[in-house]
């Protein structure tokens, strides 16, 4: 069973319920995700789509890379 990201959830509660998703967005760019105070202060309203923009993340690549991870994205 493929694990699934639900990108209208926040960046805090995606993480909470699956920690594997911590190490992806580093990855990919979200230094600050690796901070617990950041993850517990505007991960609680951020959302994927959201950071991505504000990182400049094309959220093609960032959907790109869940999926070669074996996520499937719940938009």
């Amino acid at each position: 069973m493929s694990k699934m990201i639900d990108l209208s959830k926040t960046v805090y509660e995606i993480c909470t319920e699956d920690p594997e998703v911590i190490d992806i967005m580093k990855e990919l760019g979200f230094e600050g995700i690796t901070n617990p105070g950041m993850l517990g202060t505007a991960g609680r309203f951020m959302t994927l789509p959201k950071g991505a923009v504000m990182k400049k993340i094309s959220l093609d690549k960032l959907k790109e890379v869940f999926i070669s991870k074996g996520y499937q994205i719940k938009e």
